[in-house]
């Protein structure tokens, strides 16, 4: 019995810290989509981003990665950008529970549609993450009282 206990607290602890690495676009990388902007926005809708993933932009030819204000995302701006990787692949670690937004700026590619959008903070995965830590605790506390008891 108290191994199964054991056994379910490192799983849960396990699933609660494993960082995921993300190549944004998949199999078309960073790159002008064929088809617009909805290329990234599928592909960034289809993944469950947490804290402590990491983004990564890959490309081939005359690219950039900026990591830009909502505004200036919508505009198509790359001044007083955030963050701007001008070599491949550029890393973007997730360490806040925000919305981040990134576009190539290079001559008009964000407007061709090479922008992303990073939601984190979905009620849903946050709630989830925390009831996941809160009862990964209790279980540890469990566990080692029990094991401190006999």
């Amino acid at each position: 019995m108290i191994w199964c206990l054991i056994a379910l607290v490192l799983a849960l602890d396990l699933k609660a810290t494993t960082a995921e690495t993300f190549i944004v676009g998949d199999g078309i990388e960073w790159d002008i989509p064929p088809l617009g902007s909805i290329a990234y926005r599928t592909w960034a809708r289809s993944k469950d981003f947490e804290l402590g993933d990491t983004i990564v932009f890959n490309w081939t030819g005359t690219h950039d990665v900026a990591e830009v204000t909502r505004e200036n995302y919508d505009s198509c701006t790359g001044t007083d950008a955030i963050d701007l990787r001008q070599t491949s692949p550029a890393n973007f670690t997730l360490t806040t529970n925000s919305t981040r937004y990134f576009i190539c700026t290079i001559s008009n590619h964000c407007d061709l549609g090479q922008k992303v959008t990073i939601n984190m903070g979905d009620q849903w995965s946050s709630a989830s993450s925390l009831a996941v830590g809160a009862l990964s605790a209790v279980l540890s506390t469990i566990a080692i009282s029990f094991l401190t008891f006999f």
